[in-house]
Formats: C-alpha cells, structure tokens, sequence
C-alpha cells in the first residue's frame, strides 16, 4: 500500500501531532522516504478542505485556513449545544481518573476519543499536560473551571468518587498488563 495513504490514515486516526520520526517506526521505511511522502501528501491536499500541518519535525491534518470562519460558527454552535453521551463518558472518566493517557480513555470507552477530548478542550473543560513519566504521550485532566462549574473542591468530592474511581482504575491497570504482555511478545 501507498506509503503516504497511509501517513494519512495514521493522521487522521491519531487526531493530534506525531513526529516523522514516529511514522518511519510505524510504518518501518527510511526518514527520506517519510520526507518525501510527507511532501506528496501536502501536494495532494491542496485545492481541499484539509492541510498538513507542520510544526518542530511533527506533523498533523489540520483544516484550510480559508474555511475558518465556517469553523469558528461550527465551534460556537458545538459550545452552545449540550454535552453527547460520548462526551459525558469521556468526561466522566477524566474527571474520576483525574489524569489519564488518551489510549486508556480509548481502551475504557472501547472508541477512538481524539474529537471528544479535543472538544472538551476547546470547551475549558479537560487540560492536557505533557505525561511527567513519558514525555511523549499526554495526559488529561478535569479544568479548574470545570471544578468550579460543579461545585466541588477537588475530584474527591465527586459522587461515589472511591468506587467508581476504583472500577476506572481496574480497568486501566487491565490494559496496562495487556500493553505489557504484547510488548513482551
């Protein structure tokens, strides 16, 4: 298969910047030939309504500029509107994990949840912070005002925090033994 279909596919899915050096692991070809996809993939967005984003050697899909006023009335009409059960469960997990990896919000929901934490950050609700035990993978957390919007002090305060905090967390460590084990295979 086509090697820029498939950076592409691998930006599209991911939902957030991932380094060249992190395609050529993926997808095994030299850095030159990541280059030089790179550069096809930017070719063939052109005219369209999406554009590779490039930033200190990372990469993402991104909209066109010229269309960011379409989004700026789609964002204040998604503000506007009330939260979906994806976004409440995405919220839920973030607020009761209080600091979790977006792979394990995937692994809990069973779903991709890039656009979901994304919109729950454009709407203050959620931080994302660099992992302080993996720098290369970032962790979300409930907002200050988010905190404040709810009435509580702290995540503690929270409704049955101990056992459903306790159930998220058994489930985390679950897809911390599977990632472990595919590793040492």
């Amino acid at each position: 298969m086509d090697i820029v279909k498939k950076i592409e596919a691998i930006l599209f899915w991911k939902g957030e910047p991932i380094s060249r050096k992190k395609l050529s692991e993926i997808l095994k070809v030299e850095d030159a030939e990541i280059d030089e996809s790179i550069l096809k993939l930017k070719e063939n967005l052109k005219e369209r309504g999406i554009v590779l984003v490039e930033k200190d050697n990372e990469v993402m899909l991104g909209t066109a500029p010229e269309l960011s006023e379409l989004f700026e009335n789609l964002q204040k009409e998604e503000l506007n509107k009330d939260l979906s059960k994806s976004t409440l469960e995405t919220l839920s997990i973030v607020l009761y994990k209080n600091g979790v990896s977006r792979s394990e919000i995937d692994y809990i929901r069973g779903v991709n949840s890039s656009f979901t934490l994304r919109a729950l950050s454009i709407r203050g609700l959620v931080e994302k912070i660099t992992d302080p035990k993996d720098s290369r993978r970032y962790i979300y957390k409930p907002s200050f005002e988010l905190l404040s919007y709810m009435g509580v002090k702290s995540v503690e305060e929270l409704p049955d925090y101990g056992e459903v905090s306790n159930s998220i967390n058994v489930a985390a460590k679950s897809l911390e033994e599977e990632i472990r084990k595919a590793h040492t295979m």
